[in-house]
């Protein structure tokens, strides 16, 4: 299927309290602030949200607070990956339950499946539910690739709705672009590959930065919808430094520093995670003052 969603979507970060607990008022004005500067989706329990160090019980509670709090003014993704296919079923199913307009779903990590398993994988999700279904390949985190020929089959899938792409390989992407074009929709989840994926026809984003800049991702995304490359070129390289910026440690350590610097509380990572080093720290801050980013 095509058309679930187009535009922008946020990766968000799960902002914790001090104490470690989840801070659902500052998750709050999260939402508030995507959606006053035309984030179309929000991708809630993403690898940037932190899921693997959240109990059952806080993602529920995350869920459920992030319905109540959009109130259909924005699409709403739940992550529900797995590197079981039974638990990822069971994440599907509880994500409608609780009011999930659509899926996201990482390729089973760790367990290194074959191109026939990942397949079998996402037949079983999209079984499950009558959501839409987004494909999430990251192999650098993963140790697994949906390679084009592999995409194409699930493209046949009535819900399977597209395929976040952050493989890192715009050869295999545009391969993957063509086989799929018009039967699923292709999404750049590598902000340093934003524009290029969505020259190629890329129905959006699903940008970590956004976290930090969300009207101008959104901007990037409406100059090339309308054909003007060259200010789509201009406002990405300046975006650039701050992209690179948000990934000098593992997503979402410098992101959440970049959000604390704006005046979000996003607090720490949760460990394994730590704080962001002090020489990142000065990169981030760099950036986001030679871009102007206000503080909210």
């Amino acid at each position: 299927m095509t058309g679930f969603f187009t535009g922008t979507g946020t990766a968000m970060i799960t902002p914790f309290a001090a104490d470690g607990s989840v801070n659902f008022e500052a998750f709050g004005r999260m939402i508030e602030y995507q959606i006053a500067n035309g984030t179309d989706m929000l991708l809630v329990l993403g690898t940037t949200g932190e899921p693997p160090t959240m109990t059952e019980e806080e993602k529920r509670a995350l869920m459920r607070y992030t319905v109540e709090k959009v109130r259909g003014r924005a699409k709403i993704v739940f992550g529900c990956g797995s590197n079981s296919t039974a638990h990822a079923v069971e994440g599907a199913r509880i994500a409608e339950e609780l009011g999930a307009d659509g899926l996201l779903a990482v390729t089973p990590y760790y367990n290194k499946c074959t191109q026939r398993g990942i397949v079998e994988y996402y037949k079983a999700i999209c079984a499950a539910t009558r959501l839409p279904v987004i494909a999430y390949n990251v192999p650098p985190r993963t140790g697994v690739n949906i390679l084009p020929p592999a995409a194409e089959e699930l493209s046949s899938i009535p819900n399977m709705a597209g395929i976040k792409e952050a493989c890192g390989n715009m050869e295999q992407i545009c391969e993957t672009m063509r086989r799929v074009r018009g039967k699923m929709d292709v999404y750049s989840g590598d902000d340093n590959l934003n524009l290029p994926i969505l020259a190629i026809g890329g129905a959006g984003l699903i940008s970590v930065v956004s976290n930090i800049v969300p009207r101008e991702c959104r901007k990037v995304y409406e100059y090339v919808q309308a054909g003007d490359l060259k200010k789509a070129n201009e406002l990405e390289d300046k975006l650039l430094p701050l992209i690179d910026a948000c990934f000098t440690e593992v997503n979402p350590i410098p992101v959440k520093y970049g959000c604390n610097l704006i005046g979000l509380d996003a607090g720490l990572p949760r460990p394994p995670l730590t704080e962001l080093e002090d020489a990142h720290k000065k990169i981030m801050e760099e950036c986001i003052a030679r871009l102007g980013v206000k503080r909210v």
